[in-house]
């Protein structure tokens, strides 16, 4: 789950990590109010989850109470697009007021799940402001890493390395430590799966603040933290996968033609791979789970044709707990009941498979049964195209 800057930095203030004085605002007014608060110079940043929103319009510099006012309006109600949001881009609904500040320096520091080394993995570097991604592309050697054992947590010297890594001046290295420890702490005590303060920023009078905050959270330790999932904004996600986590299926929308019911993350993302080899492109990520019931398909069907790009369906299973016999008898109830018009290729294997598409082949329904993945992969493809 992901969260607002505004929110991500209130949090931030628990654990001593410093940041901007600012206060988030719905309308123009409320806008001007918090600039008034402020004084002198203001920054209006637009609150959507994504990042890049200064390209697209969505950070403006202010001059006092009533330029900040005219940047809110000029922001709040736009439908704001970045290399983040896709070409649908988002609409902002409020703005973040923050004081603004003569910066010396940008600073990069995150944190993420390295599932390479099973650890939290603390990065920083000099290359502030820039896409971490393009960083490492580009200059890897600007990147200081510190893998952290989480039974023992970031050690002192963990935290001074980073920052000795970061350049930091003399008298900012005490500051440094405590700044990076905190954000760490922050990290693990709230279920983080990523912490990231882009830039991080020394100011000319000699502050350390974060000038940006992303938070995203483990969905799984949701119930931990009852205040972060208050914080959930429905407005932020696609509609689709909102619908999907009604019904506990795990559902990414894509943008291809493709439409993907399979059971396991790991042949969900097999699938998409060799959609792609075949020459198609997924619509989505839907993962039914091992224990997949009749209601269950039925509403993963809902979904999918939902999605006025699906052109063709690709049923992939792999009989294990959820026998194929069960989910054949499912599908084929949920096609009728959905009544589902268009095509529809399948391809099972594992325990009761035969039975399976013998249930498949003889419902009086048009179901294409595909002998192997890469046979249902051209199959469903060649039917994507011919539909399109």
């Amino acid at each position: 789950m992901k969260i607002h800057e505004h929110e991500a930095k209130e949090i931030l203030k628990h654990y001593g990590v410093p940041v901007p004085n600012g206060a988030v605002a719905s309308t123009a007014e409320e806008a001007r109010a918090v600039a008034e608060r402020l004084g002198g110079t203001v920054v209006v940043k637009a609150q959507i989850h994504a990042g890049g929103r200064g390209k697209g319009g969505g950070i403006k510099l202010s001059d006092g109470p009533a330029e900040a006012q005219r940047a809110a309006e000029a922001i709040l109600g736009m439908t704001l697009i970045t290399p983040q949001t896709g070409p649908e881009g988002r609409v902002v609904q409020k703005v973040l007021v923050e004081e603004g500040m003569e910066i010396e320096k940008e600073l990069y520091l995150g944190i993420v799940i390295d599932r390479a080394v099973n650890r939290p993995v603390v990065m920083a570097s000099e290359a502030g402001g820039m896409e971490i991604e393009e960083v490492a592309a580009a200059t890897p050697q600007m990147i200081i890493k510190e893998a952290v054992d989480p039974l023992l947590g970031l050690k002192p010297y963990q935290a001074r390395n980073l920052a000795f890594g970061l350049n930091l001046p003399a008298e900012l290295i005490s500051t440094g430590v405590k700044f990076i420890t905190g954000l760490y702490k922050c990290f693990e005590e709230m279920d983080c799966s990523l912490a990231e303060i882009n830039p991080l920023v020394i100011t000319r009078d000699g502050r350390l603040l974060a000038l940006d905050a992303k938070m995203n959270f483990d969905d799984n330790a949701l119930w931990r933290h009852k205040d972060v999932e208050e914080m959930r904004d429905l407005n932020e996600e696609e509609p689709l996968e909102i619908e999907a986590s009604k019904h506990n299926l795990n559902y990414i929308k894509l943008d291809g033609n493709v439409g993907c019911m399979v059971n396991g993350a790991g042949l969900a993302m097999a699938t998409m791979d060799i959609i792609k080899l075949a020459g198609g492109e997924p619509a989505n990520f839907l993962d039914v789970g091992g224990g997949a019931t009749q209601e269950m398909v039925e509403n993963a069907f809902r979904i999918l044709i939902s999605d006025e790009h699906v052109k063709a369906v690709l049923i992939n299973i792999f009989g294990g707990i959820l026998r194929c016999d069960v989910l054949a008898r499912g599908v084929v109830e949920a096609v009728k009941k959905v009544q589902v018009n268009m095509p529809i290729v399948v391809r099972l294997e594992g325990t009761n498979a035969e039975e399976g598409r013998e249930i498949l082949q003889t419902s009086g329904l048009e179901f294409t049964v595909a002998t192997g993945m890469a046979d249902a992969a051209e199959k469903v493809v060649a039917a994507a195209q011919a539909a399109g």
